[in-house]
């Protein structure tokens, strides 16, 4: 039967059904208005003879009885629509914190369980309710942050949650706006979080100041118009990405966990932006920490790696990096040692 309301149309031509319904699909679901409408038309849209809908839930404990009176409100609809349902539970430490690190360390700690739960139920995709205000929101952020190309294409619609779990964004073709009128049609109520309004989270102020301030005075289609800077950043970096792995695969030797070597004969001439981003690369295969390492530090490994090799007299370059990495250049190589690691390179010429 074909989708009946144009909000389950929309989500079916986004993510089309034939795409995911012979596989157990796990929704994140919060209880907010997003989540509920991904709820209520994936269910809408799910065949009663193909694979499996569960739904996940999270509660933090950032809100004391409201998030409790979330997880039974989500709880609740799920018995309804006869779906199953699993509670995540946030340690209590992380719900004493404060400020912009607390909410990446509950997105951390939320992925963790949804990932854990995907893989011991089987599911094939976890999704998530992110619209494409949320899309413009995350791009805004990362330009006020500072930001490079990929920050420029926002959220991915798909990416690997683990080794055989994919994360999906079914919604981010899909405004708040739309969201809202799905869930009047369908009388649906779900669950406001009073700590989207506290303005001490940056993601809050540009929800609720930033970005109405933008439309009502400078551009009314500003959300249109990130989400287009988003498509035409992502194309670019699909093409930076391929040339960088081609580099990658003909300069880069993995030693182990803790030791990579970098043959710089082969970035001779190559661009810098190029350069930059086969050394992200490493850091993201090697899994070092990369929310220290700004354009300073990533410019400076660009500088060791495209040098002339020094005199010998002058000895080799070496520079410490956040995570305790040490990037040290031997002749035509760059090495790079994790901490923890007291063994010795063997260059080759």
């Amino acid at each position: 039967m074909p989708p009946s309301h144009p909000f389950e149309q929309i989500l079916a031509a986004d993510w089309p059904l034939e795409r995911w319904h012979e596989n157990t699909v796990l929704l994140a679901i919060s209880g907010g208005a997003d989540s509920i409408a991904l709820l209520r038309a994936m269910h809408a849209l799910k065949s009663p003879c193909s694979g499996r809908l569960l739904v996940a839930h999270f509660n933090h404990h950032f809100r004391g009885q409201d998030a409790n009176a979330d997880e039974q409100f989500v709880i609740g609809e799920c018995q309804r629509l006869e779906l199953g349902c699993e509670i995540g539970h946030g340690p209590a430490a992380l719900a004493r914190q404060g400020g912009d690190g607390v909410e990446a360390a509950a997105r951390a700690a939320r992925y963790e369980f949804l990932q854990q739960t995907a893989e011991r139920l089987g599911a094939r995709y976890v999704a998530t309710a992110h619209t494409a205000d949320d899309q413009a929101e995350t791009i805004l952020h990362h330009i006020l942050r500072g930001t490079g190309l990929a920050g420029l294409a926002g959220m991915p619609r798909t990416r690997p949650l683990g080794p055989a779990v994919t994360l999906i964004r079914p919604m981010l073709n899909i405004s708040r706006a739309e969201v809202l009128a799905y869930l009047v049609s369908l009388a649906q109520p779900y669950r406001e979080d009073s700590t989207n309004a506290e303005a001490q989270f940056t993601r809050n102020r540009i929800r609720g100041e930033l970005l109405p301030l933008v439309k009502r005075d400078y551009s009314p289609g500003v959300v249109d118009s990130l989400l287009r800077l988003a498509s035409l950043a992502a194309d670019a970096q699909r093409v930076i990405d391929g040339l960088s792995q081609a580099l990658f695969d003909c300069s880069v030797v993995i030693h182990d966990a803790f030791r990579v070597t970098i043959d710089c004969r082969a970035l001779d001439s190559q661009d810098r932006h190029l350069v930059r981003e086969l050394l992200l690369g490493v850091w993201r295969r090697q899994g070092w920490p990369l929310q220290a390492m700004g354009f300073v530090q990533w410019n400076l490994l660009a500088d060791m790696a495209l040098a002339q090799p020094s005199a010998p007299e002058s000895g080799p370059s070496k520079q410490v990096l956040p995570g305790a990495i040490t990037a040290q250049r031997r002749g035509e190589q760059l090495l790079l040692v994790a901490s923890g690691d007291t063994s010795t390179f063997q260059t080759t010429k």
